[in-house]
């Protein structure tokens, strides 16, 4: 039997109304949004510039890189000077890095103030030197690990005062591995160096390729955030080196190149690049771009 056209429609309506109504949910007992998932951003450093030919390249897999503010680590010049503006044009972002000092240049907690007060200068000239804005972070690499000692948490105290007081902020690049001292285990260098702070605020780049947590050298579009690398405070993670450190990859040696070395993504073997490789929660992580 057809139902009347009127009688249709009043049916149709209040079957609308009730589905409405039973999905307004009240004002107090609304559900939250469900939070964002986070983002990691993937970046590349390394000792030597890697030439303005190369960068195209590699912006197409990272985000940002280091970028050295004196002569790194067993180098005898600094080839990343004058590099600022090809690279900020070529849309990377930024993570500053200077060369610290070594335990064996530290001789009394005294000289330790004094160089560090030195070597903050020097960071804060070059900084500005290349261009980079007042407020961006300078992170101070610190190669050794372990409880710092006196000397050298007197050098780095010393080093923070001065990045800070010239209008920068202080970050450092430290282990973030556990390691074993003194027949004790688990001592990790960034939070030593964070517990013995004395309220002072620090960015931390840390080092961990210890597979796991590292993925090795790998390039993934959403990169590990910083947290998972051990220390859960870390703004950046430092998850594969070139060459490979044999103690620390040996369940993710596929990932590396038969040499040992992490290469950049992209380039022909003649031509390439090899890399450290990051992933940090900020496509710049010193905020060094304008």
């Amino acid at each position: 039997m057809r139902t009347p056209i009127i009688l249709l429609v009043v049916i149709c309506i209040s079957c609308g109304l009730a589905v409405m109504s039973a999905r307004v949910i009240p004002a107090h007992h609304s559900t939250p949004p469900p939070a964002s998932l986070p983002r990691s951003y993937l970046g590349f450093d390394r000792n030597t510039y890697p030439g303005d030919a190369a960068l195209s390249k590699l912006r197409k897999t990272f985000s940002f890189t280091g970028y050295w503010l004196n002569i790194p680590p067993g180098e005898t010049s600094d080839s990343w000077r004058g590099k600022r503006d090809i690279l900020n044009s070529n849309g990377f972002g930024f993570l500053l890095l200077f060369n610290g000092r070594l335990y064996k240049d530290l001789k009394s907690v005294a000289e330790s103030r004094r160089i560090g007060t030195r070597d903050a200068a020097a960071a804060v000239a070059s900084a500005k030197r290349e261009g980079f804005p007042g407020n961006a972070i300078i992170f101070l690499d610190q190669e050794q690990g372990g409880h710092m000692l006196p000397e050298q948490r007197a050098y780095l105290h010393s080093w923070m005062d001065g990045i800070v007081a010239a209008g920068f902020r202080a970050g450092i690049y430290c282990s973030g591995i556990p390691a074993t001292e003194n027949g004790e285990g688990g001592v990790i260098t960034a939070n030593d160096i964070r517990d013995g702070a004395e309220g002072r605020r620090i960015a931390f780049f840390v080092y961990n390729d210890s597979c796991p947590p590292s993925p090795g050298c790998a390039a993934p579009a959403n990169p590990p955030p910083p947290g998972h690398s051990g220390v859960p405070f870390a703004a950046v993670w430092q998850f594969a080196q070139s060459p490979r450190r044999p103690e620390f990859t040996t369940r993710c040696t596929a990932h590396y190149d038969s040499d040992g070395n992490c290469y950049a993504p992209l380039f022909q073997r003649s031509s390439a690049v090899e890399v450290d490789v990051s992933a940090a929660t900020s496509a710049d992580p010193s905020s060094g771009r304008r």
